[in-house]
């Protein structure tokens, strides 16, 4: 990779190789040299000219060019932060998003902090927003629920490493599970991406089941907005993240289909992030 084994030189080439395919190479080349050596991060400043041996150095070689092949990072080293919780990922999954964390910002708002409740995932994936939610609510009662067993078994071992005990997650399609059920708090980070969608070049690595939604990235969303009222407690809200150019078509969708109080919620930096809706009994 380089003729100099030095920490500081081999950030620095690091940074310029990642730069192509990263928003953060600088950062990415940080966590991929401390995890070559097995330290952390702060272990760079304090010792910048300090070599890696021949192990150290082919492992940080395998993992720069299985970035620089479109693998996201999260997949490279199984872990990704998300509200400030280390959070385990595989291919099974989607790589949480910061943007993500405004839904969770605001269920809780939803959720009471010291009385018992429920609250409802769907389309859990890595167990990311019902995780979060757990986590700050200890007397809520979480489940998620997820169509794919493999993201459920990524799901559990989260909630196994935080230690949350009032979390639980079943595979299903939607509210298949929990249809005998009712929460007065649900959320859920459906498929939204269209077939079409040029940004899903940058994505291939990740589940496209995940991603990709028909009827131009609506369909999921329109079969949450039909199937969530029967689960829904009285006087429950809903909450969903979408794309930022969605908010109008599902505005006019949710209100079509007997929603009321319907909300389009923006993120941190601006843009159309959340709907948020009741449902008149």
């Amino acid at each position: 990779m380089s003729e100099s084994r030095e920490i500081r030189s081999l950030i620095d080439l690091v940074t310029e190789r990642l730069r192509p395919v990263s928003e953060t190479p600088r950062l990415e080349a940080d966590l991929l040299v401390a995890r070559a050596i097995n330290m952390p991060r702060s272990y760079l400043f304090a010792h910048p000219d300090d070599e890696l041996d021949d192990g150290a150095l082919g492992r940080l070689t395998s993992e720069v060019e299985r970035r620089l092949d479109g693998e996201p990072l999260a997949y490279i080293s199984g872990m990704k932060e998300f509200w400030s919780l280390e959070l385990m990922v595989t291919p099974a999954t989607l790589v949480p998003r910061p943007e993500t964390e405004r839904l969770v910002e605001l269920a809780l708002r939803e959720i009471p902090l010291k009385e018992h409740s429920a609250v409802l995932d769907l389309g859990t994936g890595s167990g990311a927003i019902a995780c979060a939610i757990a986590w700050e609510r200890r007397m809520a009662h979480v489940t998620g629920v997820d169509i794919s067993a493999d993201a459920i078994a990524v799901a559990e071992q989260n909630a196994r490493q935080l230690d949350l005990d009032n979390l639980r997650f079943v595979e299903g399609s939607w509210i298949e599970p929990v249809g005998e059920l009712s929460y007065p708090v649900i959320v859920s980070n459906p498929p939204y991406v269209a077939e079409d969608d040029q940004a899903l070049a940058a994505l291939k690595r990740e589940p496209a089941s995940a991603l990709v939604a028909p009827e131009n990235g609506l369909g999921c969303i329109r079969v949450l907005a039909e199937v969530v009222p029967s689960v829904l407690a009285e006087g429950g809200v809903f909450l969903f993240e979408h794309g930022a150019g969605q908010a109008e078509e599902i505005d006019a969708l949710l209100k079509s289909t007997g929603w009321t109080e319907v909300e389009t919620i923006t993120d941190l930096a601006g843009l159309p992030r959340v709907t948020r809706a009741r449902r008149e009994s």
